[in-house]
């Protein structure tokens, strides 16, 4: 089916009206007292997630007396760096920080416009590419409020609000429908990670087992590698690594194998938001930022890479402000050494869930990424109402 006779049947030769979003909505008027909130209730910008991921508890709550009240079904907006996509449609009522846009339909239009369907509007891209156009400041890019309220916004019906509000709801049934399948997803993945990290820790924990140093089972060619600032780098397609992966894309390359990185220095060495241990192969460039151990044998390699994103690596890292894990104490770390079939064994099993859990190419995350792009299409197809000439020139102006 194509698209526009898609959007025919879903319209059923009814019109549609582009309003600018100051017509239907408002920036919330209501204040409340910052005493009555808890970091379930309170939105500060730190605690939207970037690329529509909603919210998350606060960690700190606001020093001010009075903040901007939000209410159940108001869409909450970051308003700092909009490229970040940080958006909430509010399923509480709460109070929210200067850095966050509530934008709640005006009580006479609640008759025509549907709260989801709205969000999903102001979460679409093309939403944030118009807020991006019109953002202020260079380093940290802020929306502009006014320019906000004059992005257009289809009302398909106006004329009947209750067909409006019906064509509305099955555009967001049908939305909520992929992004509920997703956050399926999303969660089967979370499990299996759960057991993944279970069954990680089960294989390599030992009751008699000998003990080496890092340094005794790797060769460390830390010497051999050489940062080069963004400036002075040639663009091309071998991968340039840091501590926590790929930084940039080079010409040449000072490494051809298989080696594992792991990370010298960073706050990562400490929040472990990502491994601090990974593997990489083939033609690289590595700066000073990540030590590189070589292997004799790909299952010695990886055991040692599981075995170092399983454990507590706080004891050899020093500096708080800025950690870091120098050749001496990473080479100091020991590491239980079982046999070769043993090792082998280990890393079958753990290749077996990591594949499960973190291939882009294989596994959920796989499949997680194909209904996210099932989803936008379907988003972009169900958004997309014919406009008008004199919208389309509004639209540009």
């Amino acid at each position: 089916m194509s698209e526009l006779s898609f959007m025919e049947k879903l319209l059923d030769g009814v019109k549609v009206e582009w309003h600018v979003l100051g017509d239907m909505t408002e920036y919330s008027p209501t204040r409340v007292d910052a005493a009555v909130l808890d970091k379930a209730s309170f939105v500060g910008v730190d605690n939207l997630v970037a690329e529509k991921g909603g919210r998350v508890d606060a960690n700190y709550l606001p020093n001010t007396t009075r903040l901007t009240a939000y209410e159940p079904g108001d869409i909450l907006i970051g308003n700092i760096r909009p490229y970040l996509k940080k958006v909430w449609r509010a399923t509480n009522s709460g109070g929210c920080s200067g850095d966050v846009l509530a934008v709640r339909i005006q009580e006479n239009n609640k008759p025509f416009v549907d709260s989801a369907f709205l969000y999903y509007l102001l979460s679409s891209d093309d939403f944030f590419s118009y807020n991006m156009q019109h953002a202020k400041g260079a380093k940290m890019p802020r929306g502009d409020k006014s320019a906000i309220l004059k992005y257009q916004i289809p009302i398909p019906c106006p004329d009947n609000p209750a067909k409006s509000l019906e064509i509305q709801s099955k555009i967001v049934r049908i939305l909520d429908t992929f992004t509920e399948l997703t956050a399926e997803l999303t969660a089967e993945l979370s499990l299996r990670k759960k057991q993944y990290n279970h069954y990680r820790d089960q294989l390599l924990s030992f009751e008699e087992v000998e003990w080496k140093k890092l340094g005794e089972v790797a060769e460390n060619l830390d010497s051999r590698r050489r940062p080069i600032t963004s400036g002075l780098r040639q663009r091309g397609s071998i991968p340039y690594y840091g501590a926590s992966g790929i930084v940039d894309y080079v010409k040449d390359y000072i490494f051809d194998g298989d080696f594992l990185l792991v990370s010298e220095d960073g706050a990562n060495l400490l929040a472990r938001n990502t491994p601090i241990a990974f593997s990489i192969s083939g033609k690289t460039w590595v700066n000073n930022h990540a030590h590189v151990l070589k292997f004799d044998t790909y299952a010695e390699r990886k055991y040692v890479e599981y075995y170092l994103n399983s454990i507590d690596l706080i004891p050899y890292i020093s500096g708080a402000a800025q950690p870091k894990l120098n050749k001496k104490n990473l080479e100091s770390i020991p590491i239980p050494n079982p046999s070769t079939e043993e090792k082998k064994r280990i890393v079958a099993i753990l290749d077996k869930f990591d594949t499960l859990t973190t291939s882009i190419s294989e596994g959920l995350p796989r499949e997680i990424e194909l209904r996210q792009k099932q989803y936008e299409y379907y988003r972009d197809l169900l958004l997309s109402f014919p406009k008008s000439d004199a919208s389309k020139s509004e639209a540009a102006a």
